[in-house]
């Protein structure tokens, strides 16, 4: 991975390559943003510059022999941690490491900027609970215990530290504290609020955001010829989450998210239960990315309806016809409905998260959601 294979944000690009002339790396640095920012592209190309023999003003060269290794997510100066699910299977730990590795690369190389549902369905680990266990912790400080091989520094990504066993976090404090000489750490985490104060405050923080409308839309325009109203309805439903444009892509027709939505409001307002649990069905039947995905898609449609019930429609990204019917939604609802509604769609997505039954997380939401939009009384 190189910046130029990140589209925008260029002051964080910046940024980093201004540390690694001026040789003012921090020795931990924390690539923290939303599910979905592109923090993990962003370590790997910092990592790639970092390690590059012939850097460029703005970029890696991309063709020396360290971004030969790096591009390719062999270099022997950089290891790799990452969360795996309880897998049964090979007892031959060298192997099954070996051979979760060579995956690992593999999912790098395939899906450049995937999340963590899409790792876990990569290496066929869906919905079970990921974890970096506390024997991850011994391989680091042995993996740390070794110089450089070829590189000045050596570099230690450890992706989603907020799934570390406690003990596993623990043991790495003291080496986070007081790390060997020429080693860098890049932490890369969607939910920096989970990590332990003693970490964060031995990480330098770097702030990824979500893409910016204009950026996704020219990227999928420039490099997927998705253009006109197919562009403008992705980039609205996903909100600066990459990794979902580009799975909305990959599928054929229109994306039914907005008729889902609607159809489950008017079934909770009405108190059609059988709709409900027919709607739960199918709910509970999609991967866990595209569940999450309703749930989130729900949350943005809340947040347009609040705008709209505030007078603020002139910032509102909802167009046309979807535009008409969140009008008469946030016409229906007042500020603190609408605020109840969203905690209970956020509680949803925690559940949903956390490996919780998709059919009775969807099932109990609505009938609650059905109590708030009837009424003025909360949840």
């Amino acid at each position: 991975m190189r910046f130029a294979d990140i589209p925008g944000l260029d002051s964080i690009k910046e940024k980093l390559i201004r540390s690694v002339r001026e040789n003012k790396i921090a020795h931990a640095q924390l690539f923290a943003g939303k599910p979905g920012a592109l923090n993990l592209p962003m370590a790997l190309a910092f990592n790639t510059y970092i390690h590059c023999l012939d850097k460029k003003e703005n970029d890696a060269c991309g063709q020396c022999h360290a971004c030969s290794k790096n591009l390719k997510y062999i270099h022997p100066d950089v290891t790799f941690v990452f969360p795996l699910a309880n897998l049964t299977g090979d007892k031959d730990e060298d192997r099954f490491r070996a051979d979760i590795l060579k995956s690992w690369r593999q999912f790098l190389l395939e899906k450049p900027f995937g999340d963590a549902d899409a790792w876990a369905a990569f290496y066929g680990a869906e919905d079970k609970q990921p974890l970096i266990s506390r024997e991850e912790s011994r391989e680091i400080v042995k993996a740390l215990s070794l110089k450089p091989f070829e590189s000045r520094f050596k570099v230690m990504l450890i992706w989603q530290p907020e799934y570390m066993h406690p003990a596993a976090a623990n043991g790495i404090l003291k080496i986070l504290e007081e790390p060997p000489p020429q080693t860098i750490f890049l932490l890369v985490t969607n939910a920096f609020d989970q990590l332990m104060a003693t970490i964060l405050s031995r990480t330098q923080m770097v702030q990824v955001p979500l893409l910016p409308d204009e950026t996704l839309a020219a990227y999928l325009r420039d490099n997927h010829a998705i253009s006109g109203s197919k562009n403008d309805k992705i980039v609205q439903q996903v909100e600066g989450n990459l990794h979902a444009a580009l799975q909305w892509t990959d599928e054929e027709g229109e994306d039914d998210s907005s008729t889902f939505f609607f159809d489950w409001m008017m079934a909770c307002f009405n108190a059609n239960y059988g709709e409900v649990v027919s709607m739960a069905d199918t709910f509970h039947e999609a991967d866990r990315q595209r569940q999450r995905h309703v749930v989130a898609h729900a949350l943005g449609m809340m947040r347009e309806a609040l705008l709209h019930r505030a007078g603020a429609a002139a910032i509102s990204r909802v167009k046309g016809h979807e535009q008409q019917r969140i009008q008469r939604l946030s016409a229906r609802l007042h500020a603190f409905q609408l605020d109840v509604i969203t905690r209970l769609l956020n509680e949803a997505l925690f559940h949903l998260e956390r490996n919780g039954s998709a059919k009775m997380i969807f099932t109990d939401l609505s009938i609650r959601l059905g109590r708030v939009i009837r009424s003025a009384g909360e949840a």
